[in-house]
């Protein structure tokens, strides 16, 4: 007879590293001040270079997202089918939140 859970029921297991784990990967990289790694490049070089001449990872989103907001207020975008209109609708939102936590980050730094 096969075996039936419910949700939340049944086999369950999770595997947790030791802290000593952990901080040895650390260790095998460079440690410093402040290290970020957002996941691995077929050129880091190249990599570095462009966050320190073209701009961050949010800057270079923000100005695509800028760039989608001004292509998408000029398509007409009310025929598109539903989904489409919501994933336009979830983008607006997202840029919405962002320029707003931007605009009281400003107010903060004006005092």
């Amino acid at each position: 007879m096969p075996n039936v859970y419910l949700p939340l029921s049944g086999d369950v297991s999770q595997a947790f590293s030791a802290p000593w784990t952990w901080m040895s990967r650390l260790a095998a990289g460079q440690i410093g001040l402040v290290n970020i790694n957002f996941g691995k490049s077929a050129d880091p070089t190249l990599e570095q270079r462009i966050l320190e001449d073209v701009g961050s990872y949010g800057r270079q989103i923000g100005q695509l997202a800028d760039a989608l907001d001004a292509v998408l207020k000029n398509l007409p975008v009310e025929t598109w089918d539903k989904p489409a209109r919501d994933a336009v609708d979830a983008f607006h939102y997202q840029l919405r939140e962002v320029r707003r936590l931007k605009a009281a980050r400003h107010r903060e730094r004006q005092g």
